[in-house]
């Protein structure tokens, strides 16, 4: 067997840039092409391969070169720290959420506590106020006896 795919050894990072994930562009700007080693350390190995070099046969060079297990290795690992990485943010958004949700409790209280007082006061001011109005009634309506009784008199 030939050593087509660029690269013999196991490794795909050793001469090359590291590339993690599935790459989908390699550094000179063109797509990314899987193929299938035909060398005879890695027989039948999947790898992707910048498409310039595939069409260039360029062999040991600076282009984009990732074997497919390696690469969903990366992209596996990186989904798992960012699924962890949401977690955390859920979790703490839970405990904001919680602590917010005890205060708007704790403000409804305090609210209707104050709602309470100020109904309690604008009743008692209304209630003066009747008390009021009712001993202005009753001088109003003396006055106007009174000046009934002197009008007759006169």
């Amino acid at each position: 067997m030939s050593n087509i795919s660029g690269a013999s050894s196991g490794s795909s990072s050793t001469r090359r840039g590291r590339v993690v994930g599935v790459p989908t562009v390699c550094w000179c700007g063109a797509q990314i092409v899987g193929k299938i080693s035909k060398s005879d350390p890695n027989p039948y190995r999947r790898y992707f391969r910048c498409a310039y070099a595939v069409s260039n046969k360029l062999m040991d060079d600076n282009h984009v070169f990732k074997w497919v297990d390696e690469a969903l290795l990366n992209e596996v690992e990186r989904l798992s720290s960012e699924a962890k990485r949401l977690e955390q943010m859920v979790r703490e958004n839970e405990i904001v959420f919680d602590g917010v949700e005890y205060e708007k409790m704790v403000f409804d209280k305090v609210l209707m506590k104050v709602e309470k007082e100020v109904f309690e006061k604008v009743e008692c001011v209304f209630s003066e106020a009747k008390t009021n109005m009712k001993k202005m009634m009753i001088l109003v309506i003396i006055g106007c006896l009174i000046i009934i009784g002197f009008v007759k008199l006169i």
